[in-house]
């Protein structure tokens, strides 16, 4: 098995931690910026689900490099095609979560949902949600959902 400089392999049994051992399982119990990102885009999917939508797809990626990507693609109740972006920051610091979502990530989510209705023979209504996941990671905070709705366009 292979491990990193930063990592050891936790002892085997009947073996006592050497130095440097415990930090290693420790490290591996983080959270990874992954994880917390599947979990946000999890509780918004559920949170959407709840608020009427339907799930279709997540985590939908345009091929090759530079493209963008999806978190989400629902159907609202009226028929309109909603690609959710999910974003999260364990603080308001630096603008928050919103603030992260700049013309240009809006440009890549709009190529990415330019090239996901290539599929359609005709283009259905579609709008562009944010759900903006406030205080993931903080101690002690429970993570609040807002949800913004038609939050830019493809314009």
């Amino acid at each position: 098995m292979w491990f990193s400089r930063k990592q050891t392999a936790p002892p085997a049994a009947g073996e006592v931690a050497g130095p440097g051992q415990g930090r290693a399982e420790t490290a591996l119990l983080q959270p990874t910026t992954k994880s917390r990102g599947d979990a946000a885009e999890s509780a918004a999917r559920r949170f959407l689900a709840r608020a009427g939508l339907t799930f279709i797809e997540a985590n939908f990626k345009t091929p090759g490099r530079g493209g963008g990507e999806i978190d989400l693609v629902m159907r609202a109740p009226d028929g309109t095609l909603v690609f959710v972006e999910v974003r999260q920051r364990a603080s308001a610091t630096h603008g928050g979560a919103a603030a992260s979502i700049g013309r240009s990530k809006q440009q890549r989510i709009i190529f990415a949902a330019r090239h996901y209705l290539m599929r359609f023979a005709r283009m259905p209504p579609c709008r562009f949600d944010v759900v903006l996941v406030h205080g993931a990671g903080e101690p002690g905070r429970e993570a609040t959902l807002e949800w913004l709705p038609a939050a830019f366009d493809a314009s």
